[in-house]
């Protein structure tokens, strides 16, 4: 519990998040204890600026335009629109607002100059700001960092043996490729993934396996529990058990004890209870607001309550990492390239389920 280590292997994660569940917990909270104040959760919200159409084939997303769910297609967000929904945010208790946009990839042009504009906007009303927007070259991931990025959210969803079950437009290469480049800058890394998406316990050790040995490890790690979607294919499986997201948050906990590990996805289906064990377990901050994305979340009333019950403390922006310095447009030294990389379409067979 006195160092961080790179070389967790699956069958020591999956030992521990075998332990008798007492004994995990123990263990997870006194690592909590040692790197973090337990007593304090950082919310964020999160924000979709550009909703639907999405090429890929996420099997878990209504935002993709090969699955027919009710999510719209929608126009990029104005710059108005997203500094009035930070200024909500804020105003309700976040600290942090994360930006996702139905992208493939980052793509050079007016929308990402906007994009760019959205995150000079909201650091300077000193919030730490967070952007999802798929892969990234190097140059994108730079000029983020010089608009005052804070942290870039890329999920690597699940194991690497299991990920071709999940999605075939992309390669897990792609996404360990686009963190390398975010490493490149001052940003932090935001990555996690998904339980509850059919795969074996083995799939959720060889994720944490492939996060732990990244050096550094991610600053931030969501945890998410698969929310079934109408009209996607993973929309029949059966909600996850809360024991199962106490076991990986604590799992988590244990073996990257630095990162702040986020409860994210699918806290509709917690109680209380199910949540305040969460936090025991290690999880100290999560997403706020009525939706995430396009999925049902809590309302930031409750959640604020909730807290207030459990006697706990919302997480100051900045208290982790130095906020950053926003360039303003007219004095980037950093100009768009106007790229076209080539990630990679692997259009690999999925199993029968």
């Amino acid at each position: 519990m006195n160092e961080i280590r790179h070389n967790w292997t699956a069958e020591e994660i999956i030992a521990i998040y075998n332990r008798p569940l007492m004994d995990l917990l123990y263990e997870a909270a006194t690592v909590h204890r040692k790197y973090h104040d337990p007593n304090t959760v950082q919310v964020s919200t999160l924000l979709s600026v550009k909703t639907g159409g999405c090429s890929e084939d996420c099997c878990y997303c209504s935002q993709s335009a090969r699955y027919h769910t009710e999510v719209e297609i929608e126009p990029m967000m104005s710059l108005s629109q997203v500094k009035a929904q930070a200024l909500r945010a804020k105003a309700s208790g976040s600290s942090r607002v994360c930006m996702g946009a139905a992208w493939r990839n980052v793509k050079d042009g007016p929308e990402f100059e906007q994009v760019l504009e959205m995150v000079r906007t909201i650091n300077k009303l000193d919030m730490e700001v967070c952007c999802t927007l798929g892969m990234l070259t190097e140059n994108q991931a730079k000029r983020l960092s010089e608009a005052g990025l804070y942290a870039y959210n890329h999920n690597l969803d699940t194991s690497e043996d299991y990920y071709q079950e999940i999605v075939t437009t992309r390669s897990y290469e792609d996404r360990l490729k686009t963190i390398e480049n975010i490493r490149k800058t001052s940003i932090t890394v935001c990555s996690g993934g998904i339980i509850g998406m059919g795969e074996a316990l083995e799939d959720r050790a060889k994720m944490l396996v492939a996060l732990s040995t990244l050096d550094p490890q991610p600053e931030s790690v969501p945890i998410n529990a698969l929310v079934p979607i109408e009209g996607t294919p993973l929309e029949e499986l059966p909600p996850v058990d809360i024991w199962e997201m106490v076991r990986m948050i604590a799992t988590a906990r244990i073996v990257m004890p630095q990162s702040q590990v986020r409860l994210s996805a699918g806290r509709m289906n917690m109680s209380r209870e199910g949540q305040a064990l969460c936090f025991f377990a290690g999880a100290n901050s999560i997403f706020a607001g009525d939706k995430l994305l396009t999925t049902p979340n809590p309302d930031i009333k409750e959640d604020m309550h909730m807290l207030e019950v459990l006697g706990m403390r919302t997480q100051k922006p900045f208290e982790k990492h130095p906020q950053p310095t926003t360039v303003e447009a007219a004095d980037s030294k950093i100009p768009a390239l106007g790229e076209k990389p080539k990630w990679s379409r692997p259009q690999k067979v999925k199993s029968e389920q």
